[in-house]
């Protein structure tokens, strides 16, 4: 469809000039007398020369041959001087503006050439100025030609480089959803995982607690599909990217892991307020390393604090489990880091005797450097 307006753009171009070519050429007749009358050949260059610049789209080179031909045959048959320049006027700029550079100049060099050997022949006083001034007048046609494609570049490099912004701000938003995607299908999982294990426990040696664990079961499972829906709604241009408020559920989620036979305990101190950005990353960090500590620590114990002081957003979660080990990395860890380093923060992962230790600093304003 693009392609078809260009070329229809052209047309109508192409009409214009044909129009102002004959009418402009007769007209000037009348005071030519000694000019060559109009025939058919002289007919001929002025259809034919701005039918060529049909071909700028596909083929730019040839439009600039053939609109320097039906020119130059219109001007060395004698024929009256008038608007039919325009022709090859406009295919040179069609060409600069396409690129053909070294096609434009050469066609500019081969015009200078007949106007100074047209004038010549024709002689008279001021045939060296009359070939002078024009061939001035294509050196600057060249040069405007010249500039126009280097707006038309600057133009298509600004739009280019808008479109892999753009590109970029997608491609980090759906990272930022597939973490939290991973965040809370991992944690819901490894909830229901642990507390499936216990029911089963529970049903041999006393049946009557299988159902508040299959009801917890259920009640997570629940959260976690709203959860997901919420974070899948962000594909819809109506819904937020940052769900509000994310820490108030931070509660619930400490009494998840509760479930799971964790003794948890929070402390919270926030006496700075959090962006909306700030208040998820925290709570996806917190998901995460609990996440980590139910499926792999062997935990018993587990401490969180969450402080905000001095222009300071500080995290830290630690257990008295396994620790690293040495262990390869799963995606939780680099989850983390990833979070921290959107904000601007550091996080560090320190060995404890037993257990480990996550401690996350992330600066509240963005004048702040180092923790």
């Amino acid at each position: 469809m693009k392609f078809r307006a260009a070329y229809v753009r052209t047309a109508v171009i192409v009409v214009l000039l044909v129009l102002i070519g004959v009418a402009g050429s007769r007209f000037a007749l009348r005071w030519q007398p000694e000019a060559r009358h109009l025939d058919f050949w002289a007919y001929l260059c002025l259809v034919a020369g701005p039918l060529s610049l049909l071909l700028r789209h596909k083929f730019p080179v040839l439009m600039v041959g053939c609109a320097l031909f039906f020119s130059g045959l219109y001007l060395v048959r004698g024929y009256p001087t008038g608007p039919q320049a325009l022709t090859f006027v406009v295919a040179i700029i069609f060409a600069l503006i396409a690129g053909r550079r070294l096609a434009a100049w050469i066609g500019i060099g081969l015009g200078v050439l007949g106007v100074v050997v047209v004038n010549a022949l024709a002689g008279g006083e001021y045939w060296a100025v009359k070939a002078s001034a024009l061939s001035a007048w294509l050196i600057i046609l060249g040069l405007i030609g010249t500039g126009i494609r280097l707006r038309v570049e600057r133009i298509e490099q600004s739009r280019r480089r808008r479109q892999e912004r753009m590109a970029a701000a997608r491609s980090a938003e759906r990272l930022a959803l597939a973490r939290d995607i991973h965040d809370v299908v991992a944690h819901s999982l490894s909830t229901i995982n642990v507390r499936a294990s216990v029911a089963l426990h529970l049903a041999q040696k006393d049946p009557s607690q299988i159902e508040p664990a299959l009801q917890a079961i259920k009640s997570t499972s629940k959260e976690a599909l709203d959860e997901v829906r919420e974070l899948l709604g962000v594909l819809r241009e109506d819904a937020p990217l940052v769900p509000a408020s994310l820490l108030e559920r931070l509660p619930k989620l400490i009494e998840d892991a509760r479930g799971t036979g964790l003794q948890v305990s929070l402390q919270s101190n926030l006496s700075q307020p959090l962006s909306a950005e700030q208040e998820a990353a925290s709570y996806r960090i917190i998901q995460e390393a609990l996440t980590n500590i139910v499926r792999h620590a062997g935990a018993q114990q587990v401490s969180v604090a969450l402080n905000s002081a001095a222009g300071w957003l500080r995290i830290t979660v630690d257990d008295d489990g396994r620790g690293l080990q040495g262990n390869a990395e799963g995606n939780g860890l680099p989850g983390i880091r990833e979070r921290v380093s959107g904000l601007g923060g550091t996080v560090e992962f320190q060995p404890r005797h037993p257990g480990l230790s996550v401690q996350v600093a992330v600066p509240l304003s963005q004048e702040k450097v180092k923790p």
